[in-house]
């Protein structure tokens, strides 16, 4: 498989938040920030952590994904567990604890600035990445690596039916396109069952959301595991 790679053109969907940059970790410092905030005398802070992941599946279902969303999910649970009405001081301080994830400079993952232009000399490659497609294109933006795909991709959800249709937008063949992401819910599993192989980047800071049992790869496909980005031009 990897002689077939290393000869052979590629379609490389990669993902952007935890994949190419760093992301979550400033959503986990605002959390941080919030359950010291609210310091609650009756549910522990690992219960607040899962009242708050509670909030967040709902909110994203309805608003979709982002600062935005985030910030109404913390005001939510903070409504839902304070013994105190929320006040317009409480509202703004809950608030600023998102106020820099939007302005944090762009932190690039060990690899990505060597590893990301070897590809890009050797195979086609499109971002695929959820999230506000205003915020995401402002990442991406700052992030100095626009050159290197000839597309973008930011679907509401990560799912097969956004891989298929992304698929037959570009007009990309299963047999040669690999989804390359830190996400089990939303780079490698729904891929997989797309019929696309994919390849799982491992990031300790995954978001608890998007974590799942990676599914084994069907027959005739491939999936493989690294621990880094630079291990890609080892591969492609």
């Amino acid at each position: 498989m990897r002689k077939e790679t290393l000869t052979q053109v590629q379609t490389l969907l990669i993902d952007a938040d935890d994949t190419l940059w760093e992301n979550n970790i400033y959503f986990e410092r605002a959390i941080s920030s919030f359950i010291s905030y609210l310091d609650h005398h009756e549910y522990t802070p690992a219960e607040v952590r899962e009242r708050l992941n509670q909030v967040e599946r709902e909110q994203t279902l309805q608003h979709g994904y982002g600062v935005a969303s985030f910030r109404r999910s913390l005001v939510t649970c903070f409504e839902c567990l304070s013994v105190e009405p929320i006040t317009t001081e409480k509202h703004e301080r809950i608030v600023s604890f998102t106020e820099a994830i939007l302005g944090h400079e762009i932190e690039l993952l060990p690899g990505v600035a060597t590893t990301l232009p070897h590809l890009a000399s050797r195979h086609r490659l499109i971002l695929m990445t959820k999230g506000n497609p205003r915020e995401q294109a402002d990442k991406l933006t700052r992030s100095g690596l626009r050159e290197y795909f000839s597309a973008v991709e930011i679907p509401r959800e990560k799912n097969p039916a956004a891989y298929l249709a992304v698929c037959e937008k570009h007009n990309l063949a299963p047999g040669s396109t690999w989804m390359i992401g830190n996400s089990p819910r939303s780079d490698i599993n729904p891929a997989l069952a797309s019929g696309l192989h994919a390849v799982y980047i491992h990031h300790p800071n995954t978001w608890m959301l998007e974590h799942e049992i990676i599914d084994d790869a069907p027959e005739g496909q491939h999936l493989l595991q690294v621990e880094s980005f630079t291990k890609l031009a080892e591969i492609f």
